[in-house]
């Protein structure tokens, strides 16, 4: 597994995540500024360069990629800041000095906030002000800086940022989005001519290029695809990849993309004669960004996704694979594929991989920090490197995402993508074993020949200078260990970064194996989650080896029988899906000593590990859609208020509506469609100027939907109504039915991983997956 001579290793960062110092030497303020609160001191970067510049030379790579800061450059968007330019003057020198090339991409999503304000990407003026600021970066450091990149994934920052509204600027339009993407890659045209005409050695792009595929395919890439479902994947992967490597590539955009794009726009009137030929300039290097792939299967119900506009009727799934701390799913061959795929479709092309890498949970110990799983994530995906030049990809590099712990965008501080850990309260940087791996890799040219393993039992015992045995004994909680030697396991354990497994815990207790997954009847419109919860908890939990035993937790006899089967050893562990009124049997089980993990937040939230959705997020969304719609007097109708969903949902409901000024308008409920449609009633009596009307599930807002049909009042002209759940029949109402989705295959296979972390014993916490609002005619 060695690699060729020449080959390129690094690491990536970018200025905004790592910089800090905001507002220091007449840095303006960007976009993400505006856009996040807690942000303004990342990881100090901006002091502390030379510091990590020794950390980069320590590894030994030989490149550094890392962005300018174009707030920094032009506060204002267009007069040069020179105290701006002299900080990236410092930090090339350094790096020139430690014997590392600087790699310098110039915009990695932090425009000023004064060119935001004059219209930001949609306006076609700001792809001339990138082509001004790239001339001035350049007049600075073009004497030292060999290697530029232009853009780094124009897609997240067009897409993310003017179409779903989840990064900076936070706009939601998908004709701003389609726009945004037209003007950056003109800006990379403009750029790359600017570079060029100041004498840049070499000129590239970053895009974050994913395979699109269908759940059967990620693990069977030669499965033959139904027509529909080949129709989705060949959509996406147009709005995804194609998009934005044909016009760099081909200098034209393809044909099935324009239809999407005249109907988001309502014309083509920003994309101009010649504007092609000034983005098909030519590329030295295409940068590669690669995390997981994009699963997708036809839905022909299915709402365009926000990030997708043109994605209607597609479906956006989850797999039953290892996943990151983000919920990414890890496929490492997916990257050989995509790097063949690019080297098939343009030969001539030199790529670089100039992003790579994985959140996981870190546990910082006495001795270090043992990020085995990030070790294993860049180990299989430098061996899908490898195998990619075996077969002719042109792969000239690789370069990990990222040097250190940082300001993750709007995931904050809590993602650890780093090689080194940060302690953000005091700034020190400690490498984690990925860092020295990586480091050993970079000496070798090559893979080492054994792969790294966890700490055993036997690392831990001879720590404690205890038997292999009584390690065993602590682990699994057995009393026959006296409180001094069990001090100096747990230490020791800690000290290590051990994490116990099934395998330990069998040294001295008997283990079956089996696992019971308790049902209790499902809801009205909960069969869906009921259905994804047994295939793909069964999925999960069998591949890892465990037998599944179903049980119906339906009256209180059987209650006692579940009790009693799980008493009598019987099982390991239990994932519990509760019945909808308040019972006792989940703090039963949890008094056993099994593992239990639940579906649903208990009303005693230390109970047992949960896995929930952000039902207060979701309303807020739900409430906020309604507000800037102009609603000004809205109901609730609230389902059973012994639930604690449904509490959540109206707490959330409440919040929004206090910002905006306004008291809410209740009424009461089942779970009924028709307590839904009594309820709307009750509403439009006691208000009979009520101009909207949000409930708590779908049920009860098909319910309102013919509450108001039956007062007389049409939907949305007169009432506006928005449900929660997204059930089957939200898409089939009349009008289709505005609600909040919940995602339902990641709720059933966050239980899977969260009963196997807790069989493990691993320290486990509750899982809240995020909501999104689905827009439809209702609203």
């Amino acid at each position: 597994m060695s690699f060729p001579d020449g080959f390129v290793w690094g690491v990536s960062t970018s200025a905004f995540q790592i910089e800090g110092a905001t507002s220091a030497d007449g840095r303006g303020p960007s976009i993400w500024d505006a856009f996040l609160a807690d942000h303004a001191g990342a990881c100090d970067h901006y002091h502390r360069y030379r510091d990590d510049v020794g950390l980069i030379r320590d590894l030994g790579v030989s490149a550094y990629r890392f962005s300018v800061s174009w707030a920094r450059v032009l506060p204002d968007g267009e007069k040069v800041n020179p105290a701006g330019l002299d900080f990236y003057d410092r930090l090339v020198d350094e790096l020139l000095g430690a014997g590392v090339a600087p790699y310098a991409t110039l915009y990695h999503w932090d425009l000023p906030q004064a060119l935001e304000d004059l219209g930001g990407w949609p306006s076609r003026d700001t792809a001339h002000r990138f082509a001004d600021y790239a001339a001035a970066v350049h007049e600075r450091l073009g004497d030292r800086v060999d290697t530029w990149f232009t853009l780094n994934e124009p897609w997240v920052a067009a897409f993310l940022g003017y179409g779903a509204g989840r990064h900076a600027p936070g706009r939601t339009s998908p004709a701003d989005a389609f726009r945004s993407a037209h003007h950056l890659l003109l800006a990379h045209g403009l750029g790359a001519r600017a570079l060029r005409a100041a004498g840049a050695a070499k000129v590239g792009t970053v895009l974050n290029i994913s395979p699109v595929m269908t759940p059967a395919q990620v693990g069977d890439p030669a499965r033959p695809l139904a027509e529909e479902d080949a129709e989705a994947v060949a959509r996406i992967d147009v709005l995804a990849n194609r998009q934005f490597l044909e016009p760099l590539l081909r200098g034209a955009y393809p044909d099935e993309l324009l239809p999407v794009v005249e109907r988001a726009c309502g014309d083509l009137g920003h994309v101009r004669d010649g504007d092609l030929e000034i983005i098909n300039q030519p590329l030295d290097l295409l940068g590669v960004n690669y995390y997981t792939p994009l699963v997708v299967q036809a839905q022909p119900s299915e709402p365009a996704d926000p990030a997708w506009p043109g994605s209607e009727g597609v479906l956006f799934c989850t797999v039953p694979t290892a996943v990151t701390a983000m919920g990414w799913p890890i496929v490492p061959d997916c990257l050989t594929r995509l790097l063949r795929r690019l080297s098939g479709e343009y030969p001539d092309l030199d790529l670089m991989v100039t992003e790579n890498g994985a959140d996981f949970v870190d546990v910082v110990t006495g001795d270090g920090i043992h990020d085995v799983d990030r070790v294993h994530f860049l180990e299989e995906h430098l061996r899908a490197v490898r195998s990619a030049i075996d077969d002719g990809a042109r792969v000239r590099g690789y370069l990990v995402w990222t040097l250190l712990d940082n300001l993750e965008w709007a995931d904050g501080y809590r993602r650890k993508f780093g090689l080194y850990h940060v302690d953000f309260a005091t700034q020190r940087r400690r490498p984690k074993d990925s860092a020295l791996w990586y480091r050993d890799v970079i000496r070798r040219g090559a893979l080492p020949p054994t792969r790294p393993k966890r700490p055993t039992l036997e690392t831990v015992a001879a720590r404690a200078g205890v038997s292999r045995a009584t390690v065993s004994r602590v682990v699994n909680g057995e009393a026959a260990v006296s409180a001094q030697v069990r001090a100096a396991v747990l230490r020791a354990v800690n000290e290590v970064g051990y994490v116990p497994n099934a395998a330990a815990r069998s040294l001295v207790t008997r283990r079956t194996n089996a696992v019971a997954l308790v049902l209790s009847v499902p809801r009205p419109g909960g069969d869906a989650l009921t259905a994804a919860v047994v295939q793909y908890v069964t999925s999960v939990l069998e591949g890892a080896g465990k037998h599944i035993t179903l049980m119906l937790a339906d009256t209180a006899e059987s209650h006692r029988r579940i009790v009693a089967h799980v008493e009598a050893g019987q099982v390991d562990g239990i994932v519990l899906l509760p019945p909808e009124r308040a019972d006792t049997l989940a703090e039963r089980l949890a008094r056993t000593g099994v593992p239990v993990v639940l579906l649903g937040k208990p009303a005693i939230t230390s109970l047992v590990p949960y896995v929930d959705v952000d039902n207060a997020g979701g309303a807020v969304a739900a409430t906020e859609h309604l507000l800037a719609a102009g609603r000004r007097r809205i109901g609730m109708v609230c389902g059973p208020m012994d639930l604690v969903t449904v509490q959540d949902r109206l707490e959330g409901h409440r919040a929004a509506l206090a910002r905006a000024g306004l008291r809410p308008h209740l009424a009461f409920a089942d779970l009924t469609r028709d307590s839904g449609a009594a309820a709307t009633r009750r509403l439009l009596a006691d208000d009979p100027s009520l101009d909207a009307v949000f409930a708590a599930t779908d049920q009860l807002a098909v319910g309102a939907l013919r509450g108001a049909r039956e007062a007389g009042l049409r939907v949305p002209e007169d009432l506006a109504v928005v449900g929660f759940g997204d059930g089957d029949a939200a898409s089939a109402t009349t009008p289709a039915l505005t609600t909040v989705r919940v995602p339902v295959a990641d709720q059933a296979l966050a239980l899977a991983r969260l009963l196997l972390s807790r069989l493990e014993g691993r320290s486990t916490t509750p899982v809240v997956l995020p909501t999104r609002l689905v827009v439809r005619e209702s609203a």
